[in-house]
């Protein structure tokens, strides 16, 4: 059995912009409170803007989202420009900061769907070329939210630590990899690979159940704020840990592991984590 302690608590709550550190919050069926809980569609497609296809929404992670219901979320800009999601003209400024026009949206369109890049395409060709891309459905993974697959991703300090030993000084992880927890345990890095198909508590009341581990996609690579383009942060990972996150996808460059809500429960940073 391994123990530990989180020591990162994190929510995005507009899918693909750049999010927020929290204290505490309370985490259920849908993942950390307000977590993915809005999106930007991309009103010539009906498609749901992700930075995952890099060429046309990479611009998403110059911007930061703060806040949950009841409250509405606060949204600011490259340029320091504040935003609510409530604001009559929220949709006209977001469309002009994002290059494309889009609305904001807090429930999940019919039939959702969103464009993955190829990550090694997107290595190859570079971030302005439009590359192959594979459609995936949202919605299911925790009804009412944007997720991709699961409503918790987790990472340990062993695995950021191992990938910044690769990476230039300040490169940074935490906000690269985008993870909702951080847990310091004792262990090698990667050991989330093992994790799959185990529990894991944190203070007295959340379970989740580990799934698979994350395949990382060109996002990581992308500039996040002030953290310059870095190509190297899916480099690193494809070195280290290239395994198979799921029967028939193939070997994928992973980083931390997806998770379900097993039991619902308030957790802060400093919790003790117990992994079964």
């Amino acid at each position: 059995m391994t123990s530990g302690r989180l020591v990162r608590l994190r929510r995005y709550p507009v899918k693909s912009l750049l999010g927020e550190r929290l204290p505490a919050a309370e985490v259920g069926e849908t993942g950390v409170v307000g977590d993915r809980a809005l999106a930007l569609v991309d009103r010539a497609t009906g498609r749901v803007a992700s930075a995952k296809q890099p060429h046309r929404w990479r611009t998403l992670l110059t911007m930061r989202a703060s806040g949950a219901a009841p409250e509405p979320v606060r949204i600011t800009l490259a340029d320091g420009r504040r935003l609510s999601m409530s604001d009559p003209d929220v949709d006209g400024v977001l469309s002009a900061a994002a290059g494309r026009p889009v609305t904001l949206v807090d429930a999940v369109p019919a039939d959702a769907t969103l464009l993955r890049s190829h990550p090694d395409a997107v290595l190859a060709a570079g971030l302005a070329d439009e590359v192959p891309a594979d459609a995936s459905r949202l919605g299911s993974a925790a009804p009412g939210t944007f997720f991709d697959f699961a409503p918790i991703h987790l990472v340990t300090t062993a695995t950021l630590d191992r990938i910044a030993a690769d990476l230039p000084p300040g490169a940074g992880t935490v906000q690269r990899y985008r993870p909702n927890l951080v847990l310091d345990t004792v262990g090698d890095a990667f050991a989330e690979n093992d994790w799959v198909g185990r529990d894991l508590r944190i203070g007295p009341d959340l379970v989740l159940a580990v799934l698979a581990p994350t395949p990382r996609c060109a996002v990581p690579t992308l500039a996040h704020g002030s953290l310059p383009r870095e190509t190297e942060a899916l480099r690193v990972p494809a070195r280290l840990n290239r395994v198979e996150p799921l029967p028939g996808l193939g070997p994928q460059p992973c980083v931390g592991a997806y998770a379900r809500v097993v039991r619902a429960g308030r957790v802060a940073e400093g919790d003790v984590v117990t992994v079964g």
